[in-house]
């Protein structure tokens, strides 16, 4: 069982929490994990983001299919039950049901659904008639789901800094103050 990070998980990654200019580790956490086989993506989530022509785009041109996984045979009787059950809830419009079969979403969950993985996504549950979301689909064909915090606590993560230090954010001083 392993992890299937959809696109906004690494777009976020980039833009806000693990910045390729200050936060290197958790990119080179990513391939170390997908060389155990703990941490993939799929070919779809990498083809949208080669469209963003940028250090994200470039990271994952590197990665290649052993990083974002091409569909398999096995995928294909997982893509008719996600397929099924977006179709069958009356609750979104039919242009969020088209939308939602035609992004790499639908392919997200579909393999992981095949392989038993565990979905990870910044997406909540919701019950906008307007988008279908991850966690939505993931509830409705028994997919796990988390987001990546989650994720990186349960595959206890550290991105610590080497070399010594003197104390850390929670060490108080005998004045009461927090170092930093």
């Amino acid at each position: 069982m392993a992890y299937l990070l959809d696109a906004d998980t690494l777009i976020r990654a980039k833009n806000l929490h693990y910045g390729f200019d200050f936060c290197p580790a958790f990119w080179e956490w990513l391939v170390q994990q997908n060389h155990i086989g703990e941490v993939f993506s799929i070919e779809h989530v990498g083809d949208e983001l080669a469209a963003g022509d940028d250090q994200l785009s470039e990271w994952a041109a590197r990665r290649g299919d052993g990083f974002f996984l091409p569909p398999d045979t096995n995928a294909l009787p997982a893509l008719g039950t996600v397929a099924d059950w977006v179709n069958q809830h009356e609750r979104y419009t039919a242009a969020a049901k088209n939308t939602f079969l035609q992004v790499a979403d639908y392919y997200l969950v579909s393999q992981a659904l095949a392989g038993g993985h565990i979905v990870v996504t910044h997406e909540r549950p919701e019950n906008s008639i307007h988008r279908v979301k991850i966690p939505n689909v993931c509830l409705g064909v028994d997919v796990r789901c988390v987001n990546p915090f989650d994720m990186l606590r349960r595959k206890r993560a550290r991105f610590v800094l080497s070399g010594p230090t003197t104390g850390t954010l929670w060490d108080a001083t005998p004045e009461g103050n927090e170092n930093v």
